[in-house]
């Protein structure tokens, strides 16, 4: 039976290293399943892995899209599922890794199907989110699509903005859309219980000394440097790249606009509230998952190889 391994688990959890020594005892391939590490030129304020670890096992989308373009669930999920079909036929092992739930609950469970968006209406809406800010059309959203609006924080510039793109461009609501689902392409393997799914979930504490800590070893390797090159592109403000963690604190500092000291510690700020509502998704949303602490000993890991892994994958 075709097997796949999922990763999933909140930012700095371990969840590259883990997929790593995975992929090396299992002829692995890793499949990259991070909304920002998809991205171009922001190797180290992401968190990728390094041309060290890539070089030990296949890695697989990442750094694969320019920051100047969008990648939705749906198409992440068309080349996921191409490349796990790649891993089979080379008779390796699937590892899809990452912290963004959505992907996983795409690739399993489906999506929407909602027709395109005209780009004229695309970029109205984000020319009036960049001048006029999200609140003003998150507010705007509110009478036409009340259940999406209500679930959006003011602030969530992208998912506000592809909200009121798709009323304004079918007339129907994109909480209506979704709930006409199609099945996702990992569905039926799901079913049949050929994958193998897993959550790391670390104690808080941990977790948010975890990200303090890689924050000043980014700056260490040289996020400031991918900040800058980023800034100076002058991209649209509402496109994912942008927001980024750590991106528009390091981009304050560099316009002059906030200390150093407070850029880094909102940073950090920020990271462990994602960290955090990332815990919150998890667990809520993947409860048939299995959880596995951040670190395994090496005993540890050895015996959760022999006994969970590898008779799954044999």
């Amino acid at each position: 039976m075709k097997r796949a391994l999922f990763i999933a688990g909140p930012t700095a959890s371990g969840k590259s290293a883990l997929s790593l020594r995975l992929a090396e005892d299992l002829n692995g391939v890793i499949i990259n399943a991070d909304s920002m590490q998809v991205y171009k030129g922001l190797r180290v304020i992401t968190a990728r892995p390094s041309e060290e670890d890539e070089a030990k096992a296949p890695h697989r989308l990442y750094g694969f899209l320019d920051g100047s373009e969008v990648c939705s669930a749906a198409f992440w999920a068309e080349r996921a599922m191409e490349e796990i079909t790649k891993a089979w036929q080379g008779d390796q092992t699937p590892i899809v890794i990452g912290g963004t739930g959505m992907y996983f609950k795409v690739l399993i469970s489906g999506i929407a199907v909602i027709p395109d968006i005209p780009e004229d209406i695309r970029a109205s809406v984000r020319e009036r989110c960049a001048s006029e800010g999200s609140e003003a059309l998150h507010a705007e959203l509110m009478p036409l699509d009340e259940a999406t609006a209500t679930r959006l924080a003011p602030g969530d510039s992208q998912r506000i903005c592809r909200a009121l793109e798709v009323v304004k461009a079918t007339g129907k609501p994109i909480s209506a859309w979704q709930l006409e689902t199609k099945p996702g392409p990992m569905q039926r393997y799901d079913e049949d219980g050929a994958l193998i799914k897993l959550v790391l979930d670390p104690p808080r504490d941990v977790l948010y000394d975890r990200c303090n800590r890689r924050f000043d070893l980014m700056l260490d390797e040289g996020a400031m440097d991918e900040v800058q090159a980023l800034m100076e592109r002058k991209l649209d403000p509402t496109l994912p790249v942008m927001r980024s963690l750590g991106v528009p604190q390091l981009m304050a500092y560099l316009k002059g606009g906030l200390p150093l000291e407070d850029a880094v510690e909102d940073a950090k700020m920020q990271t462990r509230r994602f960290a955090k509502r990332q815990l919150t998704w998890f667990r809520n949303q993947f409860g048939d998952w299995k959880r596995l602490p951040a670190q395994l000993s090496e005993s540890e890991y050895r015996d959760f190889l022999n006994k969970k892994i590898k008779k799954a994958v044999d």
